[in-house]
């Protein structure tokens, strides 16, 4: 059988195949597949080719292909990017937002000049890119030359990017001519004052991710199955919220995952914090737990919800059955323990992701209130995705409860957000299949959406 689209989502547990294809002028979901991640095996074809079998077993047919065969992966660690900027609350911070938000895990950041120690600890993170930043275009120009050289000598082939000063760009070019990675070159990402431009960097990192994807342990073999696109998987969930931005304005996207969590928002904010924020947010955001997720870091929500409260909640058992939890419950006390520990994720993460308010005093001793981080008071519309909300009991209730989390200073959605929940659990694949067939993905979104 074939389809018109596959769409391959390789998870750091799981992995999916769904199915597409365009049906008297509509787009329509066929199925999806799934077996076990196999990076441990140093090979997720194995798995690919299972969850593609799985699908093949559900829609009756001997084998499925696609004329187009996409893919996006989170497996192996994901897309680990390592930021080198000048100021931590300036182009640091921009580059940070440019890199997560086209699906980068951002697994060390520094400031300032690279020292010797830097090196090692960079080392130490083998990273897939390596993004240096620096610099007001026409400001400082030193560090990110410094930063450059040292890297150079490092003995790192990982790809380069370099987002500064656009002055340091011929400079930048020429220390890194002998470099062993390849070294591209893209707008500033806070080009002045107050001013972030994170989206040419943001296109850049997935560009570089795909041409790159099959140097990453375990996704050699990728590309001799599919034949299309490879996105890193939280930046797939991304493309998908800014295509629905465009019609439904601000919102707010959940995805609870087995050893993360992500939030992203696509939201202007209102203007009344606009006026008393402190420093300026990208209008796309994401940020990424890596101590939420509801598999791996099972133990630790555990902890956050209290072993006590637990106890109340499940009985004595609820220990054991903390530590029986697989990544994909299937006994009714499994599933509504699972539910339990994502309902915790959400509450963390949302929090974490929002924005807050404060006082602050000046030297006259006055007060005055300031805003800080991203205002989700304006959004909208609330989406889950991700196994845990999309699959277990009660994950609209759990979004609907957002409103309630915050203390009274955390920039939280209003509680006359419309949720809606990825029932289909195609968000991420339909993100990805959005560059090529834009139209079809935002109809595939708002149908799985039920909006």
């Amino acid at each position: 059988m074939e389809c018109d689209v596959l769409v391959a989502e390789i998870g750091s547990t799981t992995t999916k195949v769904n199915a597409f294809s365009e049906i008297d002028g509509i787009w329509c979901f066929l199925g999806q597949g799934q077996g076990a991640t196999t990076v441990a095996e140093g090979d997720v074809t194995i798995g690919l080719k299972c969850a593609t079998g799985d699908l093949s077993r559900r829609l009756g047919c001997s084998e499925i292909t696609g004329r187009e065969f996409l893919a996006s992966s989170s497996a192996a660690g994901g897309l680990r990017m390592t930021v080198h900027g000048l100021v931590q609350d300036m182009t640091v911070k921009a580059a940070r937002e440019a890199a997560l938000g086209a699906g980068a895990n951002v697994s060390l950041v520094t400031s300032g000049k690279l020292r010797k120690s830097d090196i090692e600890r960079l080392k130490a993170v083998s990273p897939n890119i390596i993004m240096i930043a620096g610099g007001l275009d026409h400001g400082e120009r030193e560090t990110s030359l410094h930063n450059a050289g040292m890297i150079k000598g490092s003995g790192l082939k990982a790809p380069v990017i370099y987002a500064g000063n656009i002055e340091n760009q011929d400079e930048i070019r020429s220390i890194l001519k002998d470099y062993d990675g390849k070294v591209y070159l893209v707008d500033n990402v806070y080009p002045r004052v107050d001013e972030l431009n994170v989206e040419p960097a943001r296109r850049v990192i997935q560009k570089v991710f795909e041409e790159h994807i099959v140097e990453a342990p375990g996704m050699q073999k990728v590309r001799e199955l599919v034949n299309g696109r490879i996105m890193p998987t939280p930046g797939a969930v991304m493309e998908a919220a800014k295509l629905l931005y465009e019609v439904l304005g601000d919102l707010l996207v959940i995805d609870v995952g087995g050893a993360t969590t992500d939030v992203h928002s696509v939201a202007e904010g209102s203007e009344e914090i606009s006026r008393i924020l402190i420093s300026p947010e990208p209008l796309a955001k994401r940020t990424v737990e890596g101590d939420l997720g509801v598999y791996v870091n099972r133990w630790n929500l555990a902890e956050l919800i209290g072993m006590d409260e637990l106890r109340k909640e499940f009985g004595k058992g609820a220990g054991d059955l903390v530590s029986q939890l697989g990544p994909i419950p299937t006994e009714p006390l499994e599933l509504k323990m699972a539910a339990r520990l994502a309902e915790k994720a959400v509450e963390v993460s949302v929090r974490r992701h929002a924005g807050v308010t404060r006082h602050r005093y000046g030297e006259a001793g006055g007060r005055r209130e300031v805003a800080e981080g991203k205002d989700l008071t304006s959004v909208r519309h609330i989406i889950g995705t991700g196994g845990a909300l999309s699959r277990l009991p009660g994950g609209n209730d759990i979004l609907e409860r957002i409103h309630r989390f915050g203390k009274g200073t955390e920039l939280l959605p209003k509680k006359e957000a419309e949720v809606h929940l990825d029932t289909r659990y195609i968000m991420a694949s339909v993100g990805v299949m959005a560059g090529s067939f834009r139209d079809g993905a935002l109809e595939l979104l708002k149908w799985s959406l039920e909006i």
